[in-house]
Formats: C-alpha cells, sequence, structure tokens
C-alpha cells in the first residue's frame, strides 16, 4: 500500500487517541467514568449509538453481503423504528429516571438479586464474544492483505482503542464516535461516487443488469422459519431483537443513560430509527455496485489472498484449470452483461443469468477446493471489499477505507468494553464483593476489568475469524441471548410478575434456544429472540401466578 495511504491512517489514529486522552478530565469518580456524569447531548447519544452499530464488520462484511446476495439482508433492520418507538415510551425513561449505572440493577429492584445477576452475566458473556467478533473484521483483513499474522492485527486494532477506553471512560468513548461515524460515512459516499463513475454502463442500464440476478431484490415477503432474510424475519424476529439489544444491552442503555434528560435519551434512539436503515441499504448497495464493477472487469477467482497463493502453491494443475474456466467464464458474462446493459430484451437478460450462474458455479469448486488444501473455511465475503478498495480505487482511497473500518471497529470495541467493565464493576464486583468500596477503588476497578475484558476480546477474535460471514456470526452470537434478556424485561414491566417467575422464566428461556440451537439448527437465529422472550415470559407470568410471595410493582420510582 502506498505511503499516502499509510499516512492518513497514521494521522486518523493520532487524532482520535490523543482526543480520547484529553477527555480523561471528567473521569474522576464512576459517574464520570462510565456515564460521563449524565451530560451528552442528544445528538452526540445518536450518533454514538449509531457508530456503535456501524463496526468494521458492517463495512466489511455487510458490502460483502451485499455483492453475494444482494439487498435482502435489510429486512434484518425492519423491526428497528417499532423498537425504537416502543422502547421511548417503555423502558427508556424508567432506567432513566433510575438513576441506575446498569440496566440489570433495575431487575434487582424489580425482582431480586439473582435475576439480576444472572442477566448481567448472559449479557457479559454474549457481549464479550460479539466484541471479539468486531475485533475479527478489521484483523482478517490486514492479515490476509498485508501478509501479516492474525495476532498482531488483532493488537494493532485493540491496543490503541483499549488505551484510550481505560483512560477516558465512556465520555472519551463517545466524542471519539462522533468523528468516527464522520470518518465512515465520508468515506462510504466516496467509494460509491467512485464506483458508479467506474462502471462503463449507465447507472441504471448496470443496476437493471443486477437486478436480473435478484440482488435489488429488497421485499422477501416468504413466511420460513429456516430463512433468515424475510420481512416476517425482520418485522418479528428483527424487533424482538432490537428491543433487546437497544433496550436491555448495556453496549447501548449506557448511551442513553449518559443523556442529560429523558426527553434527549428518546431523541437519541430516534435518530436510529430514522437513519439506520437508509444508512445500512448505502452499504448494501455498495455491495451490488461492488459486483457489478467486478461484472464489467476481471474479478478474483478468490478474493482472500491468502487462500489464493495457498491454493495455487499445493494444488497447481487444479488452480490452473479452475482459472482457466473462470476466465472463460467471466469473459461470457462480460459479453452477456454488455449486451443486457444496451438492451432491455428479456433473453438478453435471461443470458446474463446463466453466465453468472457458470461464474458462480466455477467459484464455488474453487472456494471448495480453497477449503479442502487449507483445512479452512473458504468463505471469502468479508475480503470482497477490500481487494477492490486496495487494488481497484484511486490512490488514497485505500486509506480512507482502512481509516473508516478502524473507525467502525474502535467505536464499537470502545463502547463494548466500557459496557462489559461497567457491569461487572457495578453488577458483580461492587454488588457481591465490595459494596463499600470507595469512588476511587471502583474508578480503578472499572480500569482493570475494561483492559481484561479486551483481552478475552481478541482472544475469541482469533477464533471468531474463522467462522465467515462476520455480520451473520455477530447477530447469532447476540440472537442465543438477546431474546432471553428481553424476557425477563418484559416480565419487569408487568405488575404480577415475581422473582421466582423471572428467574425460572430466564432459565427457561435459554433452554429452549439452546435446544433450538443445536436441535433444530435449520431454524433461523432470528428467530431466537422471539423464542426465547415468549418463553421466558410465558413461563415466568405463570410461575408468578402460582407463587405465593407478594409482586413488586414496577414504578419509576422504585426502579
Amino acid at each position: 500500500m502506498h505511503w499516502i495511504n499509510w499516512l492518513i491512517v497514521a494521522v486518523y489514529l493520532v487524532v482520535v487517541v490523543f482526543d480520547g486522552l484529553r477527555r480523561t478530565r471528567g473521569t474522576k469518580n464512576i459517574e464520570g467514568y462510565f456515564l460521563a456524569g449524565r451530560s451528552l447531548p442528544w445528538w452526540a447519544v445518536g450518533l454514538s449509538v449509531m457508530a456503535t452499530q456501524i463496526s468494521a464488520i458492517t463495512l466489511i462484511g455487510t458490502t460483502g453481503q451485499g455483492a453475494t446476495d444482494g439487498m435482502r439482508f435489510v429486512q434484518f433492520y425492519f423491526g428497528l423504528p417499532i423498537a425504537m418507538v416502543l422502547l421511548g415510551v417503555t423502558i427508556v425513561p424508567f432506567l432513566h429516571k433510575a438513576k441506575v449505572y446498569t440496566a440489570y440493577e433495575f431487575l434487582e429492584r424489580r425482582f431480586d438479586p439473582k435475576t439480576r445477576s444472572l442477566t448481567s452475566l448472559l449479557f457479559l458473556l454474549s457481549r464479550g464474544m460479539s466484541c471479539g467478533t468486531i475485533i475479527a473484521a478489521p484483523g482478517v483483513v490486514l492479515s490476509a492483505i498485508f501478509g501479516w499474522d492474525l495476532l498482531w492485527c488483532v493488537a494493532l486494532i485493540s491496543v490503541p482503542t483499549i488505551v484510550y477506553t481505560v483512560l477516558g471512560g465512556v465520555e472519551a468513548v463517545a466524542w471519539a464516535d462522533v468523528k468516527q461515524m464522520v470518518v465512515i460515512v465520508g468515506a462510504l459516499f466516496a467509494i460509491v461516487v467512485v464506483l458508479i463513475i467506474r462502471l462503463p454502463v449507465p447507472l441504471d442500464d448496470a443496476l437493471r443488469v443486477a437486478g436480473s440476478t435478484g440482488r435489488l431484490r429488497v421485499f422477501d415477503f416468504s413466511f420460513s422459519l429456516t430463512e433468515t432474510y424475510t420481512f416476517w424475519s425482520g418485522i418479528l424476529g428483527g424487533t424482538f431483537l432490537m428491543l433487546s439489544y437497544f433496550g436491555t444491552d448495556q453496549s447501548q442503555v449506557q448511551r442513553y443513560l449518559a443523556a442529560r434528560s429523558v426527553d434527549e435519551a428518546r431523541s437519541s434512539l430516534l435518530m436510529s430509527a430514522y437513519w439506520k436503515i437508509p444508512l445500512q441499504a448505502l452499504i448494501l448497495l455498495i455491495g451490488v455496485l461492488v459486483f457489478l464493477f467486478y461484472t464489467f472487469s476481471p474479478a478474483p477467482l478468490l478474493y482472500n489472498p491468502r487462500h489464493d497463493a495457498q491454493l495455487r502453491e499445493r494444488e497447481p494443475a487444479a488452480y490452473a484449470e479452475l482459472e482457466s474456466r473462470y476466465t472463460a467464464a467471466l469473459s461470457a458474462r462480460n459479453q452477456a452483461a454488455r449486451d443486457a446493459a444496451a438492451s432491455s430484451d428479456a433473453a438478453a437478460l435471461t443470458n446474463f443469468t446463466q453466465q453468472n450462474t457458470v461464474v458462480e458455479s466455477v467459484r464455488k469448486e474453487a472456494l471448495d477446493a480453497a477449503a479442502k488444501a487449507t483445512g479452512e473455511s473458504s468463505r471469502d465475503v468479508n475480503y470482497i471489499i477490500p481487494r477492490l478498495v486496495l487494488d481497484q480505487l484511486p490512490l488514497g482511497f485505500a486509506g480512507i477505507f482502512l481509516a473508516a473500518v478502524l473507525a467502525a471497529a474502535m467505536s464499537s470495541i470502545a463502547a463494548e468494553l466500557n459496557s462489559l467493565s461497567t457491569a461487572t464493576v457495578v453488577d458483580f464486583y461492587q454488588r457481591w464483593y465490595r459494596p463499600s468500596a470507595s469512588d476511587t477503588e471502583l474508578l480503578n476497578a472499572g480500569r482493570i476489568f475494561t483492559a481484561l475484558w479486551g483481552v478475552f476480546a481478541c482472544i475469541v477474535a482469533l477464533y471468531a475469524a474463522t467462522l465467515g460471514s462476520l455480520i451473520e456470526v455477530v447477530n447469532r452470537f447476540g440472537s442465543f441471548f438477546y431474546g432471553s434478556i428481553l424476557g425477563v424485561f418484559m416480565l419487569a414491566m408487568v405488575k404480577r410478575t415475581r422473582a421466582l417467575g423471572a428467574f425460572v422464566g430466564l432459565l427457561a428461556g435459554m433452554a429452549a434456544v439452546a435446544a433450538v440451537s443445536f436441535g433444530a439448527p435449520q431454524v433461523s437465529f432470528l428467530w431466537y429472540n422471539v423464542i426465547g422472550a415468549v418463553v421466558v415470559f410465558v413461563v415466568g407470568y405463570g410461575l408468578s401466578l402460582l407463587s405465593p410471595e407478594s409482586p413488586t410493582p414496577p414504578t419509576p420510582q422504585e426502579a
């Protein structure tokens, strides 16, 4: 990579880390460290929430998803606006008025300590694994593209983030997120412009060609428990997922707890409700444009350069045969695409889809051969956009894109580490080990646990990098836990529910999700959120009706 690209990356890292360290002045007590003194404006909280969601996984995995599968993935977010409105009138005022540090403190006040601790523990497990996956995304890119060891790539990404998160707390994280959001959106629009300019045919004709492969299809109204990206899985499963993520996940709750007021907390969530789906559609559209670019230009047989080199070295004859067939298939697809773009004839589009099927068939053979030769998963969806940026785009764009990837990774990692530390200190260290600890002791403990969770996430990252599409991996991790956690908070909103029902219901929900996950793996992970929430609520409410203990009404004053 050219030195100018590296200079762009270096300038970005210096600015973000320096600014994060500069904001350590607000971290003299735990309220400043964990909640920025509850003083952040709504727009900063909103941008921080969005930056946390747009991780490096989004820039790498979602663009790759768009290139290979099209726009269907946007249905995943259809439940987001519904969830934000519901949260704004339910759990947000409860938690904000309660003046808690974590969402799980509320559960002890409503139920009992064991329900709080179990729920917080499930959060720590899910978010710790997800944080590792978020680190893995840029680590995979740097490792494969530049030939660096994955361990050092993970360290390069994690260490600067851990440093400013440990020292600066949530204020450093939130204001760094604001700048990182600007970098991310700027890079996305720059790539869109360059890709459109580089197309050899008019954009509308090119999109018609892409549409013939189904890549512009957004809505799928079929109802299937085994299909992940449909309208119904997005509306139902997605709503439950978003309710749990934004309403009960400490990494998001901590953002609006740091807002100045309930109204500003609501406004920060509505920012995501308005802008997340259009932004996600833009990212997927970039993936479609990448597909079109490689339709009219030579495309790599394998986007993962490491696997490409290993297959070429270990199976030279098989590689040469695949490459020869692939080159011929690409040439035929290129001509078919130009014919289809120049004509509105249905036969031309049909011919293109047939030629595209041949190309994808040969690539699948190459992926299978690479998996056999390397002994690793050969899904290379995470390498598509990095290869294009580094090999095809003008000087400087690689630096901008890499800075955006690091910005996305750092914003998400910092948010996760800060929330993991908060839950560990408040829900376990202070609650069970040192209830009378001073602010100074808790602040030091928070910094130590931030660093320890950073190490844990790095270890998970080394494993997660082998699991395929990272955008799906992180959502699978979350969906395993999110529905059950949401179910507990749903019970907390109902006056008649009791502690025994909440605790047993939570165990039943996790057991039900585990049974479906391992017993019926063909069921899409989005439905885990519905299954977990429903089982927890039904079991918990049913037991509460049979329990002799007195209920505790869930008022904001008691929360």
